[in-house]
């Protein structure tokens, strides 16, 4: 996905283009290209809108982007800094953010800077709704109308994480969307209605694919005799993962290495090199459309606990062994899967490769990591956000 994201994935938009009315209700979804997590869930939640009513009005817009928010896209490039040379500062900004005074303070300054952008995109779009699904713009919607009396469009937030951090809470919000029951009780907690709040999960592309697995191995061309280990570091190609290919090496049973590199040019042409030396098979990629099928062909999945990726694993029942997440956020994310049963988190005692070699090694042990991804998925969320959007945005137009 480019980081300009201003319409409709092509294909939705063309099905839908010859159905518009001049009056059609609009809905304008608003996320952030930082990594890929938050744009797939707008995407995902596009397409079920537009499924569920043909005719509506549905444009995405990047609003990291310096065209579309000069101060949003600042924040995202400091990010991306302090990711890569200086996690630890990030970390600290994150726990200072997620307390009630810190967290207000920086809300507050972000809202205000954003909200000329807010006001751009209103007399562009013409919105009957506002969807968030990353907090900066959130916070935005909810400054300017606050500041405007509730503005006469609908907003709703779609929390893209599995707990709740303080940059996702505002007031002046119709609806939220959150992954777990937990995050519910602390937004109200937070001081937001329940009424207000819908247990959902994230949301996630629906697929429907009648191939088999091996079917979509043959065309892959990857070796089904071999476990099947699919290594990710999100879209930004993050995560360690050249490190995790070296620590593969002492796995002595051979592997069939999947590498999904991103967009990070250095660790696709490096996975490449180690081909040339592995005594597995590995195979690399970069940025692509296959990761679903790539997930449908694995034994277990390798990555840093991003959220969309956790999501799209559990709804294909993918075992996962979770390492080097985001400072935050990510690190919730683990705990709350590898609790559950469906991941094993690395810890300070344990590397990538023992972890991996105990895994394929134990039957059993993937299976019940199967069968507790099962029972933790909602694959049906994106569809059940749509719905909610569109009763609220009915409800706004009697």
């Amino acid at each position: 996905m480019p980081e300009a994201c201003n319409s409709l994935p092509a294909a939705v938009s063309q099905a839908n283009k010859s159905l518009i009315a001049p009056s059609a209700p609009s809905i304008l979804i608003l996320t952030a290209s930082i990594g890929s997590g938050h744009v797939k869930a707008a995407e995902a939640v596009a397409r079920e809108l537009v499924g569920l009513r043909p005719g509506l009005r549905v444009s995405i817009v990047d609003f990291s982007r310096w065209g579309t928010s000069w101060a949003n896209a600042f924040m995202k490039s400091v990010y991306l800094l302090m990711l890569r040379f200086v996690p630890n500062l990030y970390n600290l900004m994150y726990r200072f953010s997620g307390g009630r005074y810190g967290g207000l303070s920086i809300q507050s300054i972000i809202s205000f800077l954003t909200q000329p952008d807010i006001k751009a995109l209103l007399k562009k779009y013409r919105p009957d709704m506002i969807v968030s699904t990353h907090p900066f713009p959130a916070g935005a919607v909810s400054w300017y109308r606050s500041d405007r009396r509730g503005g006469d469009f609908g907003a709703a937030t779609v929390i893209t994480d599995y707990s709740i951090h303080q940059m996702w809470i505002y007031q002046h919000i119709d609806q939220y969307f959150v992954a777990r029951e937990t995050m519910k009780t602390d937004l109200i907690a937070a001081g937001l209605s329940p009424e207000q709040i819908f247990v959902t999960g994230i949301p996630i592309a629906a697929t429907e694919d009648s191939r088999d697995r091996e079917e979509i191995a043959a065309a892959l061309d990857v070796d089904l005799t071999r476990p099947v280990i699919l290594l990710m570091g999100g879209g930004l190609g993050l995560g360690g993962v050249l490190e995790v290919l070296q620590e593969l090496e002492k796995v002595s049973q051979p592997l069939e290495l999947l590498v999904v590199a991103g967009r990070n040019e250095e660790l696709f042409n490096s996975a490449r090199e180690a081909a040339a030396n592995s005594h597995h098979r590995i195979r690399a990629w970069g940025y692509t459309d296959r990761v679903h099928d790539l997930m449908r062909i694995s034994t277990l999945l390798v990555s840093k606990p991003g959220a969309l990726t956790i999501t799209e694993a559990l709804a294909l029942r993918l075992p996962m062994v979770l390492h080097s997440p985001i400072p935050g956020p990510e690190a919730e994310n683990a705990v709350y899967v590898a609790r559950r049963g469906a991941a094993m988190w690395v810890s300070k005692d344990k590397t990538v490769g023992s972890m991996v070699a105990e895994a394929v090694s134990l039957p059993r042990r993937l299976e019940a990591m199967r069968e507790a991804a099962a029972k933790l998925a909602r694959p049906e969320a994106a569809e059940n956000i749509a719905r909610e959007i569109l009763r609220k945005l009915e409800e706004n137009s009697r």
